[in-house]
């Protein structure tokens, strides 16, 4: 059984200036409606102990852009299934942050975007950026409800993950002042979420603690040298782990209220360890060759050290023959990552880095509930070498056997970011589980929900499950376990 919201969403047209912009074309294009769906159409079987629910976010336009779209300016959309006994339903929605609540009153878009100068959008974030914060990057569940984050700090908006009703914007009881990146950490042995914030001004960096309360209980400066785009974080059990990566704003465009960013290759890469409750003075920074980092694989301490898998993009700058807007934002989202290792020595104060593989890997995934500690298995989308951003395949790492197992989707179909999905009663990181995929098969115009055992990956899914409409390529997914809804509803 299908059913729409009874006033379907205005899709977005293509503004003129963005004709031949892929990121508004084909796969990417947004979908207009709001469905819920039950007992979907399953080839293969379902698991039996495969219980909880899939959830990713993304960029979905609800408004023709003004001026010229980026990728990233698209309003966030959560599309989940929701997986019990054997049977799948799925359900999308809207994330309603206060700029779509603003534009769906007026009817039209209202903002520009990260290409254009924000000088005369509504508002912006706390930083006084005037861009539009939309929510559309991660989904990190954290004490019962949904967290969906914007990769440029914003306000985390709190979704229920069953009914995907938006809940507002998240201030943890009164006690976040702020916004938040993209990506807090959670650490499922303590309840906690471990986040950051930056900004153009000082203080450039904030750190902060929330407990498995709800509230904020501890926030500390943390000096930079200047303005800096720091996407993600890592934490272990007793450390955390941010970055100071020569990835900068421009300041000439800055002063002309442009978003620009510069790739300083005279500046090393800084890592900074400080203790999880610890202020900023007691950070340790670690200094590494250059490069730009979106994502974090996981970190651990072993010995006197503190280990960091990520997946290290190299040349982050766009290529040189770009030269329109246009072409720099493609050049730009061609990530080229590869998995790589460093190693924080807190008796001497060394850094040690080598590359862990050499193929172009992103949006990397572990055993949620063994973040913070030493990890056996990591998973991964392998990069296309399509000029837009697509994920061709999945890759399991194995660090204990220093291999890896691959499965590429084939011609024409794209995944989606795939988090990992303990069987019921299985140990944390023993690859005894799933991964759950969208994947979108552009020759069929279909999309389709894909679990593949974790253990044979390249066996290819056990289960397809058919979508009722197609699902936009996108950011960020997270599994939410059956117990952890069952904690929820009680």
């Amino acid at each position: 059984m299908t059913s729409t919201s009874e006033q379907p969403l205005m899709v977005a047209r293509t503004a003129d200036a963005d004709e031949a912009n892929p990121y508004l074309l084909g796969v990417y294009a947004p979908v207009g409606t709001e469905i819920d769906a039950e007992d979907l159409q399953v080839i293969g079987e379902i698991p039996k102990d495969l219980n909880g629910v899939y959830l990713r976010n993304g960029p979905n336009p609800r408004f023709a852009p003004e001026g010229r779209y980026h990728w990233f300016d698209g309003d966030g959309m959560i599309h989940a299934v929701h997986l019990e006994n054997g049977k799948a339903r799925y359900r999308n929605r809207w994330i309603r942050t206060k700029a779509f609540e603003a534009e769906s009153a007026a009817g039209k878009g209202l903002w520009t975007g990260v290409m254009e100068n924000p000088k005369d959008n509504p508002f912006g974030n706390t930083h006084g950026l005037g861009l539009k914060d939309n929510a559309n990057t991660d989904v990190v569940f954290h004490r019962g409800r949904i967290l969906a984050t914007w990769y440029l700090c914003g306000s985390p908006y709190a979704v229920d993950p069953l009914s995907l009703e938006t809940l507002g914007a998240e201030d943890f009881l009164g006690t976040l002042a702020g916004d938040m990146m993209a990506h807090p950490k959670v650490d499922e042995t303590t309840g906690e979420l471990f986040w950051f914030d930056y900004g153009p001004r000082p203080p450039y960096l904030r750190y902060g603690v929330i407990s498995a309360d709800g509230k904020v209980v501890r926030t500390t400066d943390v000096e930079l040298p200047g303005p800096r785009l720091p996407h993600d974080m890592a934490i272990t059990e007793h450390y955390a782990v941010l970055m100071d990566l020569p990835l900068v704003q421009d300041l000439a465009a800055a002063q002309q209220g442009r978003h620009k960013l510069h790739f300083d290759r005279s500046m090393p890469s800084r890592f900074g360890v400080l203790p999880r409750y610890g202020d900023g003075s007691q950070v340790r920074w670690f200094e590494a060759s250059p490069c730009y980092i979106y994502h974090v694989v996981n970190a651990w301490e072993q010995g006197g050290e503190v280990v960091l898998d990520v997946c290290r993009v190299q040349r982050p700058q766009p290529r040189a023959d770009a030269h329109t807007p246009l072409a720099k934002m493609l050049s730009y989202l061609r990530l080229d990552a590869q998995l790589h290792r460093y190693r924080f020595d807190l008796r001497t104060g060394a850094c040690h880095e080598a590359p862990l593989d050499d193929d172009n890997t992103e949006f990397p995934t572990v055993d949620a509930r063994g973040v913070g500690r030493r990890n056996r298995y990591s998973y991964a989308v392998h990069i296309s070498p399509e000029s837009t951003l697509k994920f061709d395949g999945l890759v399991r790492h194995d660090n204990l056997a220093g291999t890896k197992t691959e499965y590429r989707f084939g011609p024409g179909r794209w995944g989606s970011e795939a988090p990992f999905a303990p069987r019921e009663g299985a140990p944390v990181d023993s690859a005894d589980g799933y991964l759950v995929t969208f994947v979108q098969d552009e020759r069929e115009g279909r999309s389709e929900l894909d679990i593949f055992d974790a253990a044979d990956l390249a066996a290819g899914p056990v289960a397809r499950v058919l979508l009722p409409q197609r699902v936009p390529l996108g950011f960020h997914a997270t599994w939410v376990r059956a117990d952890q809804l069952e904690n929820l509803r009680s």
